[in-house]
């Protein structure tokens, strides 16, 4: 669907530059927009290379597990229906740890993972076709946007030329703080009456 949407809007941005005679700044404004598109996609990239390199440094020492081991409460306190000791946790307690720093790319594979193991503990409970309880929950929070570190704002704005690129993180926590705390409300009111094996 938001493919036909963009390629209505791109139509209707080329009719309209044919029939005001605009066609020049049209075809210029393509050109330059495709230009800044690659140049942000390489600072983008190095920032990227840069984090995830670090969640692996972090990996390889021992912090993410330790870091796993300090989220158990909250893991528990949000998905307790996942048993102890089960893959879920690790790959969602990943996945979180991930969106904090602002990884949006690194969370990702560690996210389908989680979704994969809820899925399969689903299944065990003998329900297959439907999505549990943890798997919307842990939906709600990563929708929420999680995070502490807003490191694709930071690299857009600093593309774009701001004085203060990390000007942004004081706003995006009060913002990531209060979009997070409304999505556990929601999701513990949400899970009132009912009863985990």
């Amino acid at each position: 669907m938001l493919n036909y949407i963009w390629a209505v809007m791109i139509i209707l941005g080329i009719v309209f530059g044919a029939i005001t005679g605009n066609m020049k700044e049209v075809t210029e404004a393509a050109l330059q927009s495709a230009g800044e598109g690659v140049s942000l996609c390489i600072a983008t990239a190095g920032i990227m290379a840069l984090w995830v390199g670090l969640m692996e440094v972090a990996e390889s020492s021992g912090l993410i597990q330790k870091l796993t081991h300090m989220l158990s409460p909250f893991i528990s306190f949000m998905f307790p229906g996942i048993p102890k000791g089960h893959k879920a946790r690790d790959y969602i307690s990943t996945n979180i740890i991930a969106n904090i720093l602002g990884l949006g790319w690194a969370c990702t594979p560690a996210g389908l993972k989680a979704m994969e193991e809820l899925s399969k503990l689903e299944k065990e409970r003998g329900n297959s076709h439907i999505a549990s309880n943890e798997m919307c929950t842990f939906l709600i929070l990563n929708i929420s946007s999680l995070q502490l570190i807003p490191v694709n704002m930071i690299a857009y704005r600093q593309q774009y030329g701001s004085v203060n690129p990390a000007g942004i993180i004081a706003p995006a926590v009060v913002a990531t703080c209060i979009s997070t705390l409304v999505a556990i409300i929601y999701c513990k009111i949400k899970d009132r009456g009912i009863k985990y094996r």
